[in-house]
């Protein structure tokens, strides 16, 4: 497959991303002690002893696995699966502003509401340009 250079960023952006939140799985599955002490570090209460806050904390760690997974998917077969990066680069953009939301009615942070938020807003806004923008131009070269 020769990929071109919008496409090869596109494609490395999807894999760095899907190959990090893999790594969600192992937090889905680690031992509770690691959980509140990984809170602890990073500064915050201690993490409430009941089984619905480990129930949510792991079952959020298997959906970022799994979205990791679905955008390794669509980075190994781009051409098939293009159409799906809007939906995905629209999402995570919505994701990062509904963040801010969800993270000041918790209670979180600034620091963190603005890092996740942020980060996740920004990550669609790039993966929107490397993967629509892209498409667009493609169709008016197309065209013309």
């Amino acid at each position: 497959m020769n990929v071109n250079r919008k496409d090869w960023y596109l494609i490395r952006v999807l894999q760095a991303v899907g190959s990090v939140s893999l790594l969600a799985f192992a937090a889905a599955v680690m031992p509770m002690q690691w959980i509140v002490e990984a809170g602890q570090w990073l500064g915050f209460d201690p993490f409430p002893d009941s089984p619905l806050t480990f129930y949510l904390a792991r079952n959020l760690s298997l959906l970022y696995g799994y979205i990791g997974a679905l955008l390794l998917l669509v980075s190994w077969d781009l051409d098939r699966y293009r159409p799906l990066v809007w939906y995905i680069a629209v999402g995570t953009m919505s994701f990062g502003l509904l963040q801010i939301v969800v993270d000041s009615m918790s209670g979180m942070p600034s620091w963190w509401t603005v890092g996740e938020s942020v980060s996740t807003f920004l990550g669609g806004v790039l993966l929107y340009f490397l993967g629509v923008m892209k498409n667009q131009a493609d169709q008016q070269q197309a065209g013309n």
